[in-house]
């Protein structure tokens, strides 16, 4: 009993400490007493000597149902909690594709419709396509995207010869064969279309297998392209990315396509009037994400031909 009395005794002085501290007092009870303050009879937490309590047990729980304060975290750095949100990959590969490719689009976006007030800054053609292509793979690499979709970026003399700046892929697994392949051109505004020709030839004199696979191709650039698609299949298919048009130069436009290659058996010219033709009647245009949807969905590899925009 001398060992019971001395438990209660003890439990006793914990509680009403704790009381005191929820409560903002000091302790007002008297040596020896059984009375809580001002008199006030105080609960007694008779323990069964011989019940087994658990360590992780709390018996305060429902005796004094107040909230205890949390564990101190340590700071976060909130640099580090913004990049996590930044380069959280999307639920789904579908969306992952398009963050990458809506995020490339953007940032061009912004070059596209600049306007120096002083006419001093005036972005190239090949700045335009470089800006698109480093936001494009920041953004892939961070979202682990390369083994799954890559991108390959053409050669002076692969560009030449296939009409193409860079190609998109779906990668089979495990091999990390092309499954879907996009070629993509682009197609900047007439002024600086004209501008483009200018650095190519400047870089062709500067290189000798540049001007032999020139001199190899007598197609303009978009019939290369398109020759090269119908080349590996259907499963590849032509983009033809416009970075502004005539009537909207801030925005990017796109036509992708599987089929063109009818218009050659049509005895038609493919040049830029031709692909420039498929935005007439548009009211409606496709996102990246339903592109992306679409060439995964045509498993038959059936003709498919879409206007996207991608701003």
């Amino acid at each position: 009993m001398v060992n019971a009395e001395s438990t209660i005794l003890q439990i006793e002085a914990l509680s009403e400490s704790i009381n005191n501290l929820t409560q903002g007092r000091g302790r007002e009870t008297r040596t020896g007493s059984r009375l809580g303050p001002a008199g006030t009879p105080r609960p007694i937490l008779l323990i069964d000597m011989g019940q087994k309590v658990s360590i992780d047990s709390n018996p305060f729980r429902n005796l004094f149902p107040f909230k205890s304060s949390p564990p101190k975290q340590p700071p976060s750095n909130k640099n580090q909690d913004l990049s996590a949100k930044l380069t959280a990959p999307p639920k789904d590969f579908l969306s992952l594709v398009s963050s990458c490719i809506s995020a490339a689009s953007t940032r061009t976006q912004e070059y596209l419709v600049f306007k120096d007030p002083e006419e001093r800054f005036h972005p190239s053609p090949q700045v335009l396509t470089q800006v698109f292509l480093m936001t494009y793979m920041s953004q892939s690499f961070s979202l682990n995207l390369t083994d799954a979709f890559n991108c390959t970026l053409m050669t002076p003399e692969q560009r030449v010869l296939l009409g193409a700046d860079w190609v998109w892929a779906v990668l089979e697994k495990p091999t990390k064969n092309p499954k879907i392949q996009i070629a993509v051109r682009v197609v900047h505004l007439p002024g600086r279309e004209t501008q483009a020709e200018e650095e190519g030839a400047a870089d062709e004199a500067k290189s000798e297998s540049v001007k032999m696979a020139r001199v190899e191709s007598s197609k303009n650039g978009y019939e290369r392209l398109v020759e090269f698609c119908a080349s590996v299949g259907r499963d590849c298919y032509a983009l033809f990315l416009f970075f502004g048009r005539s009537h909207d130069g801030g925005n990017i436009y796109g036509v992708l396509s599987n089929n063109m290659e009818v218009a050659v058996a049509k005895c038609k010219r493919i040049d830029r009037a031709l692909v420039e033709n498929f935005f007439k009647g548009s009211k409606s245009f496709h996102k990246s994400s339903d592109m992306m949807r679409s060439i995964i969905n045509n498993k038959k590899s059936e003709p498919l031909t879409l206007i996207i925009k991608f701003s």
